[in-house]
């Protein structure tokens, strides 16, 4: 069982017990935080967006920490143009503490569907209704 879940900009393969390095998150270490699920996999694959909200993925925050650091030249031969710079990222480091699919997020949605088939079915009669007005006309 796995999952791509969506932090920072970037998706990551996550399964229960890894560890993943994102950019740095608003939280204290030992905090839990919930990812949002982009894919899902168990006995099958979950994509679409209304089952993904089902998908619960929760991780806590190991420790805070800073990237290596980047050198970056630029240079432009017989130009006399020279520029160094450099940066390191801050970084978060996760442990997934659980992966699973809710049961009672099935129930919400399942209750949901009906009350969403009701409404196509209303516009289908009003488009009759003006094919009616017309032919009187």
């Amino acid at each position: 069982m796995y999952a791509v879940v969506e932090t920072g900009g970037k998706q990551y393969k996550v399964e229960q017990g890894t560890s993943l390095l994102v950019d740095r998150l608003d939280a204290k270490e030992g905090d839990k935080v919930t990812l949002r699920a982009v894919m899902f996999r168990d006995t099958d694959v979950v994509a679409a967006p209304k089952e993904l909200e089902k998908v619960k993925v929760e991780a806590t925050v190991a420790e805070h920490l800073r990237g290596p650091k980047i050198k970056v030249f630029k240079y432009k031969a017989k130009k006399g143009y020279r520029r160094r710079q450099g940066h390191r990222s801050e970084l978060t480091k996760l442990e997934v503490t659980s992966l699973k699919m809710g049961k009672a997020a099935a129930k919400k949605a399942a209750s949901e569907k009906p009350a969403a088939e009701k409404k196509p079915a209303a516009e289908k009669k009003a488009p009759a209704k003006k094919a009616a007005a017309k032919e009187e006309a």
